[in-house]
């Protein structure tokens, strides 16, 4: 019986600490530019290249929400093990999106995407389907005022 309730504790424990999947968070004050993101597909699905080395492929949906102009200035990823350890981050700023070829000014009530395609060793595949990622969003409308969005994403293979 205590075997049973520690169990059901722990699961409780990681439930509440692992954010919903998809659930997008977005930060911006009324009357100025907003964005909304989402990460297609989600969950990621890990495609093994050899041996344990993964390609995570997915697209950065943002959509302009506010009716003004955004400057994108960073798009981040903080990766999480159940319990939110945190295993792992990477980001792109604005120079390093732009040298991929993409467009850093989302226009008003327009939409962008972005494709990011990282390549990861992964030296224990019972990872997947238990770690989580927080993709987060980072811009500026024309008048400078700070806009955000922030969505969790699973992974899969």
């Amino acid at each position: 019986m205590k075997r049973l309730l520690v169990t059901a504790l722990c699961s409780l424990v990681f439930a509440c600490a692992t954010p919903r999947p998809g659930a997008s968070r977005t930060s911006s004050l009324p009357g100025h530019g907003a964005i909304t993101l989402s990460v297609v597909p989600n969950p990621i699905v890990a495609q093994r290249v050899s041996g344990s080395t993964y390609d995570f492929p997915f697209d950065v949906v943002l959509r302009e929400t506010g009716g003004h102009t955004v400057m994108i200035r960073e798009v981040s990823a903080n990766v999480y093990a159940p319990g939110g350890i945190r295993v792992g981050s990477e980001s792109y700023d604005a120079s390093r999106i732009s040298s991929l070829g993409y467009s850093t000014s989302v226009p008003a009530n327009g939409e962008l995407r972005y494709h990011f395609a990282p390549r990861k060793n992964v030296s224990d595949d019972r990872v997947f389907g238990s770690i989580y990622a927080e993709v987060k969003v980072d811009g500026v409308d024309e008048s400078g005022t700070a806009t955000s969005a922030t969505t969790t994403v699973t992974v899969t293979r």
